[in-house]
């Protein structure tokens, strides 16, 4: 999957700016972002009497609403999803997917704290760099608000640049981490499968689906 990066903080901590910055950074340097918002509880975007909403009420297990500027995937769930399930939804098509929140899950995370804060956010398992305007006791990288090149220089460093190629197995929906050789072995099999095939040319991705 592409490289995730969560960036988290309190309420009216700057995050949703840095979060803004970070994208127009990315997509300055040429790189498709994707993003992910973590709602809070009770947040609804179906609402009744909606077209999609009637499609849900009627038993439809997903509907997705299309028009000629968007596409919205309506999914009822019964709790929160985990993020690696909502990363897999979203496909391999993107250099790097930035979440805003999910500050309990296990991706890489930027920490964005004001001077002043009455405690620092706690238990942040990854805690990649910390944007701040002061000088914190930590050993993750700090930025300051205005360095947004510099953290994004981190980013293509450590996350971008390494996975630019990749290959990607899920079973059973879960993905399955794959060290060097057997990842060689499965990309060299499946490219070279797909070679042979009639009408197949220059190959940049493939994809394969089995249910069984």
């Amino acid at each position: 999957m592409p490289p995730v990066i969560s960036i988290v903080g309190k309420s009216r901590s700057g995050k949703t700016t840095v979060f803004q910055s970070l994208v127009r950074e990315l997509k300055s340097r040429g790189y498709q972002v994707a993003t992910i918002k973590h709602a809070p509880s009770g947040t609804t975007f179906d609402e009744p009497g909606k077209h999609s909403w009637r499609h849900t009420e009627a038993g439809s297990s997903a509907t997705v609403f299309s028009s000629p500027n968007n596409l919205v995937l309506v999914k009822p769930v019964s709790q929160d999803t985990p993020l690696e399930d909502i990363v897999h939804l979203l496909g391999e098509d993107y250099d790097i997917i930035l979440t805003e929140g999910f500050k309990q899950e296990g991706a890489p995370k930027v920490q964005v704290r004001h001077k002043g804060a009455r405690a620092p956010l706690k238990n942040i398992e990854k805690r990649l760099a910390v944007v701040t305007d002061e000088l914190l006791e930590t050993k993750a990288r700090q930025f300051s608000f205005g360095d947004t090149k510099g953290l994004v220089d981190l980013l293509e460093r450590g996350f971008i640049k390494p996975q630019k190629k990749r290959i990607c197995l899920y079973v059973n929906n879960a993905p399955v981490l794959l060290t060097t050789f057997p990842r060689q072995i499965l990309t060299n099999i499946v490219v070279a499968m797909a070679s042979c095939l009639k009408g197949v040319r220059e190959i940049n991705s493939l994809q394969i689906f089995l249910r069984q």
